[in-house]
């Protein structure tokens, strides 16, 4: 019985905690019509690595590169490919040594810049 009591007071407390922040219209003091809602976009840092081109593939836009260690995303030495542009893949062919910038987006990584090693 007090078990049951206790499970309808709570329930009741619960529900008129509810009830009370519905009928809530507004903070007074509290004006956010000038605050803005969306965070500034922020754009993914750019690491710096060289490597080796493996492959070249125009029509998806990818250069395959083996790279050696990047610190700057805690990447060991792999092969794998990036997104690149018609201008990028234009300047380098397989077997290239390449000096490369690229922002990583989630599982995307996108060449901002590649050289040709000097």
């Amino acid at each position: 019985m007090k078990l049951t009591l206790i499970a309808v007071a709570s329930t009741v407390v619960a529900l008129s905690f509810a009830v009370h922040a519905e009928d809530m219209p507004g903070m007074p003091g509290m004006k956010m019509d000038d605050a803005p809602m969306k965070q500034p976009a922020t754009q993914a840092p750019v690491a710096k690595a060289a490597g080796t081109v493996e492959a070249i593939d125009s029509e998806k836009h990818t250069v395959t590169i083996a790279h050696g260690a990047v610190p700057a995303v805690q990447w060991p030495p792999m092969i794998m490919g990036f997104r690149a542009t018609e201008a990028q893949l234009a300047g380098v062919k397989v077997g290239d040594q390449v000096n490369f910038e690229f922002q990583l987006a989630g599982s995307t990584a996108t060449l901002v810049s590649i050289d040709l090693a000097k």
